[in-house]
């Protein structure tokens, strides 16, 4: 990986060779999250030539941290962006979704993952493991199996059964830990440290976000004029990525002006939104650690339900580095915002998605994001993830007799 130049920690700048720190983070201070891939930028720029038409994240495999040989994928990224007309007209903004729901196993975590399993297929480990909302259980298992790697998955009790089905019906282990997303974070740091696991997640490995920041190179190209980007929050890490990407595109002469970032977080897990508005405050100040994460979140968009997120100090710099804002929505405006994408445009998120429209409808509102501007939300996964969720906000089904008469006018 001649085009690594180091990874860094953010938090306090020290440098380490990438064969020194593997996939996680090498301990030398009580830093949070995890370490920053640092690039030379001229090697990039010697090595990419920009795709006329993307297909897969592996396109663009000059621009990321993997060694020669085989990568693990299954067909992740080249996903569309599509116009809305409809929905447009109804927030008063021109708006257009880049639906990440069309990824292998239903989410935009598959750019991230594709990239950090093939990094431990290279580094020669047997197993794999992560904490997740959901989202990240089902990618990691998907991209296990690809590689032919054990998985090990930590997720909250709490999650809702489909998104427990689906990394099981890939061949992982999946253990529900009693608690929030905080508490299955920790157990799943201490097992694979005291097991010799390879701990992937959002927060430990530093290859997700560099896959995952493949998604801003491809609004970059599909999107150069766009004024904002719009991403739910609840690590932290797939706002932070975005950005990352686009503004390496920017840096590398590919994209004249990267667009600002717009983060929404639902009103029962705002750690990032708060801390962000803390520090933009005259005289604010930063907290590595917003919360310990002993309370537990309280909202229907369960993949955004993080109060203790490790990726809130990349998230905020990435938020004031693109001269983006931060919003919160309540439960209401998400479940709302899901039917209304689902009914002008035909589109099936999950709630935490869908609080990325909800998201603009308050920044319009509040007159953060104004009428003239162009803004692409990003669709992270798809509704079928949560049915239940969606379900609770409709009306039942309409049983009706066999007998063709009795057929309802409407």
């Amino acid at each position: 990986m001649s085009h690594v130049a180091a990874l860094v920690c953010p938090e306090c700048g020290r440098e380490f060779a990438p064969e020194e720190s593997g996939n996680v983070r090498p301990a030398h201070t009580d830093c949070a999250g995890a370490l920053d891939v640092r690039y030379d930028y001229d090697a990039l720029a010697d090595r990419f030539d920009p795709p006329s038409q993307v297909t897969d994240l592996w396109d663009f495999r000059p621009l990321l941290p993997v060694d020669d040989g085989p990568v693990v994928s299954l067909g992740a990224g080249g996903t569309r962006l599509l116009d809305t007309p409809t929905l447009s007209d109804r927030l008063d903004v021109r708006v257009r979704i880049k639906d990440e729901t069309g990824n292998p196993t239903g989410s935009n975590k598959d750019r991230g993952t594709a990239v950090a399993v093939t990094r431990a297929r290279q580094a020669g480990h047997d197993v794999v493991s992560c904490a997740s909302t959901g989202n990240a259980a089902a990618s990691l298992a998907g991209y296990a199996a690809r590689a032919g790697l054990d998985c090990r998955i930590f997720v909250p009790r709490s999650i809702p059964e489909t998104k427990a089905v689906q990394p099981r019906l890939y061949g992982a282990d999946v253990l529900a830990v009693d608690g929030a997303y905080e508490e299955a974070y920790e157990r799943c740091h201490r097992v694979c440290a005291e097991r010799g696991w390879d701990n992937l997640s959002s927060g430990v490995t530093p290859y997700a976000v560099e896959g995952k920041r493949t998604l801003g190179f491809e609004i970059a190209m599909q999107a150069p004029g766009a004024d904002r980007v719009v991403v739910p929050m609840g690590n932290g890490g797939s706002l932070a990525a975005a950005w990352k990407g686009l503004a390496d595109f920017e840096r590398l002469g590919l994209l004249e002006d990267a667009p600002r970032m717009l983060g929404v977080q639902a009103a029962g897990a705002t750690t990032i939104y708060d801390r962000f508005t803390d520090e933009s405050r005259p005289g604010g100040t930063s907290s590595q650690t917003a919360t310990d994460g002993s309370d537990t979140g309280g909202t229907a968009a369960d993949s955004i339900d993080v109060t203790g997120p490790h990726n809130a100090g990349r998230a905020c710099r990435a938020l004031a580095a693109s001269g983006g804002d931060a919003v919160v929505v309540e439960d209401d405006a998400i479940l709302g915002a899901q039917q209304l994408l689902g009914r002008t445009e035909g589109l099936f998120v999950e709630p935490a998605s869908a609080a990325a429209v909800a998201g603009v409808e308050r920044a319009r509102a509040t007159g953060v994001v104004d009428a003239d501007e162009t803004v692409v939300v990003v669709a992270t996964g798809s509704g079928l993830k949560d049915a239940e969720t969606a379900a609770s906000g409709l009306a039942d089904v309409e049983s009706v007799p066999a007998d063709f008469d009795a057929t309802p006018e409407s």
